[in-house]
C-alpha cells in the first residue's frame, strides 16, 4: 500500500474504534455479512460471541500498524488461521471472511464511504484473507489436542494453578501462549500461557486468574476437578530471548502475566550459558506475587537471574488471611510502587532485549513509561493477543 492509502484507513480505523460501541458495530456487521455469505460457519462458534469485537479489532489493529513491516504481520495472520482450524475453519472461509470484512467497513462509514477508502480497506481485506489463507494450508498437523487435569490448587481466592497432561508433547515453545476449551463452557476458546516448557512427559501447566464478570476464567479457578479433559489447541505468539544476540534481558511481568516469562527462564535453566536477566515481578498486594519464591529459587542456581519483586501496597487486602511475608534471606526487599515507573527510574534499559506480559493496562502502561524515558520502542517485545 502507499502511504497515502496506509494513513486514510489507519485514520478511519481510528474514528471506529474511538467511536462508543465504534468496534461492536463494526464487528457486527462482519459477522452478519459473513454468515449471510456461509450461514454454515455461524455453527463453529459459541452461543454468545462477546470477546469476539475485541479479538478481531485487536487483531486488526496488529496489521494497520505492521503495513511497513509486513513479514511481522503476515506471520501473525498465519499464526491466527493455524489457531481458526480449531473451530473447523477451512481454507475456503477466508475468501468469504475477506468480503465480509469489506462489506462491514462499508456498512458502517455509509455515506462517508469513498472510492478511496474502498480502495484502501480492499487492499487491506485482501492482505488478510491471502494470509490467511497461506497459513491455514501450511501445517497439516491436528487442530488441538486432549489433556486431563491432573492437579488444581487454589493459591488465592480468585487465583488457581492447574497442572494437566497430555498422552503425547504439545509442541509450544515456551513464551508461546495456547488457546484453550475447559468442559465447563464448550467452545468458548480462551487464550492462556503455559507456565513451564513443554516436556517428554505432555505435562503442562496454567495460571489462572479469574476475571470478575469473565464467562470462563471463573469456572475455571472454581469448578475444575481432576480428571476432567481440556483441549489445547496450537501455540500462537512470539515472545522469546535471542540468545544470539549479545543483549541482556529485562522482564516485567504482573500477576498470572509471568507466566510466559517463567517458561523462558525455566527453559534458559536448562542451558550452560544465558545473558543476564533482571526479572520484575509486581502485583498490586504482596499476595499477588504468588510464585516470587520459587523465581528466587531458580536464580540461587542460575546466577544471571536477578529476580526483583516490586508491590503497589505494603500490606495484603482486608480479605487475605495472612500478612505479608518477609522476602527469604538474599532475596532482594520488595520495591513500593507502580511496575512501570518503578522500572522505569533505573534507566532507559535500551542496550537490553524487554517482555513485558500482564493485562493489557499493565502493558500499555510499562510500555508508556519506557518509552518516555528514552527506551527504544523496537527492543520491546509483547504479544498482541
Amino acid at each position: 500500500m502507499d502511504a497515502r492509502s496506509a494513513a486514510l484507513v489507519r485514520a478511519n480505523f481510528r474514528s471506529i474504534t474511538e467511536a462508543p460501541t465504534g468496534p461492536e458495530r463494526l464487528i457486527s456487521a462482519f459477522y452478519s455479512h459473513l454468515f449471510a455469505e456461509a450461514p454454515g460457519l455461524r455453527d463453529l462458534f459459541p452461543p454468545t460471541m462477546d470477546m469476539q469485537p475485541k479479538r478481531v479489532v485487536s487483531a486488526i489493529q496488529f496489521v494497520l500498524d505492521h503495513l511497513e513491516n509486513w513479514d511481522r504481520a503476515q506471520r501473525f495472520l498465519e499464526q491466527l488461521a493455524l489457531d481458526h482450524r480449531k473451530y473447523g475453519v477451512e481454507t475456503d472461509h477466508y475468501d468469504a471472511a475477506g468480503r465480509a470484512l469489506l462489506a462491514a467497513f462499508h456498512s458502517y462509514n455509509g455515506p462517508l464511504w469513498t472510492r478511496e477508502l474502498e480502495s484502501g480497506w480492499r487492499d487491506i481485506a485482501i492482505l488478510v484473507s491471502a494470509s490467511m489463507a497461506i497459513g491455514a494450508n501450511s501445517d497439516t498437523s491436528q487442530p488441538y489436542w486432549e489433556a486431563k487435569v491432573v492437579g488444581h490448587r487454589r493459591v488465592l481466592d480468585d487465583l488457581s494453578i492447574v497442572r494437566l497432561q497430555s498422552e503425547e508433547p504439545i509442541p509450544y515453545q515456551a513464551g508461546q501462549y495456547v488457546p484453550v476449551c475447559v468442559p465447563q463452557r464448550p467452545k468458548m476458546w480462551r487464550y492462556l500461557s503455559p507456565a513451564i516448557p513443554t516436556n517428554p512427559y505432555g505435562e503442562i501447566e496454567f495460571h489462572i486468574r479469574a476475571v470478575r464478570g469473565g464467562w470462563v476464567s471463573p469456572g475455571i479457578v472454581a469448578e475444575t476437578q481432576a480428571g476432567d479433559t481440556w483441549q489445547i489447541a496450537a501455540p500462537l505468539g512470539g515472545l522469546h530471548v535471542d540468545t544470539e544476540s549479545g543483549r541482556d534481558v529485562l522482564m516485567i511481568g504482573a500477576g498470572t502475566g509471568i507466566a510466559p516469562l517463567r517458561a523462558q527462564l525455566i527453559d534458559m535453566g536448562r542451558r550452560g550459558v544465558n545473558p543476564r536477566v533482571h526479572f520484575f515481578i509486581g502485583g498490586r498486594y504482596p499476595c499477588d506475587l504468588y510464585d516470587v519464591e520459587n523465581m528466587w529459587q531458580l536464580s540461587l542456581s542460575n546466577p544471571w537471574l536477578t529476580v526483583v519483586p516490586v508491590c503497589e501496597s505494603e500490606s495484603n487486602p482486608y480479605w487475605h488471611p495472612h500478612p505479608p511475608a518477609d522476602p527469604p534471606y538474599g532475596m532482594h526487599r520488595r520495591l513500593i510502587g507502580n511496575l512501570g515507573a518503578l522500572v522505569a527510574s533505573f534507566g532507559s534499559w535500551s542496550d537490553r532485549q524487554i517482555q513485558i506480559a500482564g493485562s493489557a493496562r499493565m502493558i500499555a502502561d510499562t510500555k508508556r513509561a519506557l518509552l518516555a524515558v528514552g527506551t527504544p520502542e523496537h527492543v520491546i517485545m509483547t504479544d498482541p493477543v
